[in-house]
């Protein structure tokens, strides 16, 4: 089981950059921002870019993994995209993973003057970007005409610095999201089921999480793909027990346990932002990142 944080990017740089570079000195195996314009209650306050912040960070620290969690196609173009991902994993040394999902109907939907997409839409679009972006960051040169997305001669030389490219995160929870994880991810991401977050149990989500996590092997299997080739990383934060599991080290341990148990690989925790969502002891999640990682080794 791998710990990760999560870092908003809601302080200036100057401020900010010392975040970054305590996540890795915790210890953290990837630290990932949101990839949002604006992202609810923040919305009226500081919000910085995602690419331009996980830039400076590669260049605060050396070894931490560092990524989106999640990109998406509501502002987002696959040939934009491929051309700053492969330059963020040349400057990071090839440290950085794609966290990727179909996006929302929060304020990134119409930012852009678009209607905000249905689900049917956002689910059509996504299932064009993903196989679009896999290779503009694969091959050199790529042609390709869709209904939402197409590329003309994108040339994409020289690559990422992973190969074949960098991994892609996918979150998912329905069959055309898990279809998509099962044929292009190196990881599955998922916050759990949104239907329980007000009124459900932690014992109702650990259940649903489970039936998500054999939806993935079922279309991991339609697609010729072993699951277990997949990482699995649960965002915290979106689940019934919210931040009870952030009260202790031994509260967080028997909750990583038990997604544990279900096959979940990696754990991404939210570093603490005071009035908010996120408002955790410090302490506590400090002590969480140095010490939980050992008692679930």
């Amino acid at each position: 089981m791998r710990l990760s944080t999560v870092i908003l990017p809601i302080h200036p740089w100057g401020k900010a950059q010392k975040t970054w570079r305590r996540a890795e000195d915790l210890g953290f195996h990837a630290a990932y921002t949101y990839d949002h314009l604006s992202w609810r209650s923040f919305r009226d306050g500081p919000w910085f870019g995602a690419v331009p912040t996980l830039t400076a960070a590669a260049t605060v620290t050396q070894s931490i993994r560092l990524g989106t969690l999640v990109t998406s196609p509501n502002f987002r173009h696959p040939v934009t995209l491929a051309k700053e991902l492969i330059s963020l994993d040349d400057i990071s040394g090839g440290r950085i993973t794609l966290g990727i999902g179909a996006g929302g109907s929060g304020f990134d939907a119409t930012a852009l003057g678009q209607e905000a997409w249905t689900p049917r839409e956002r689910a059509d679009r996504f299932g064009e970007f993903v196989p679009l972006l896999d290779r503009l960051l694969t091959e050199d040169a790529v042609t390709q005409t869709g209904t939402h997305y197409s590329a003309v001669e994108a040339r994409n030389i020289p690559g990422c610095v992973q190969r074949p490219r960098l991994p892609f995160a996918v979150a998912a929870t329905g069959p055309r999201g898990l279809k998509l994880a099962a044929r292009h991810g190196q990881a599955w991401v998922t916050t759990g089921d949104p239907k329980l977050y007000e009124t459900g149990t932690p014992e109702q989500s650990v259940e649903a999480l489970g039936e998500q996590s054999e939806r993935l092997a079922a279309a991991c299997e339609e697609v010729g793909r072993d699951a277990s080739e997949l990482d699995r990383i649960l965002l915290t934060g979106f689940t019934p027990d919210r931040n009870a599991p952030m009260e202790s080290v031994d509260a967080f341990v028997d909750f990583a346990g038990r997604h544990a148990e279900l096959g979940f690989t990696e754990i991404a925790i939210h570093a603490p932002i005071p009035d908010s969502d996120f408002d955790i002891d410090p302490a506590v999640y400090e002590r969480i990142a140095t010490e939980a990682p050992a008692q679930l080794a």
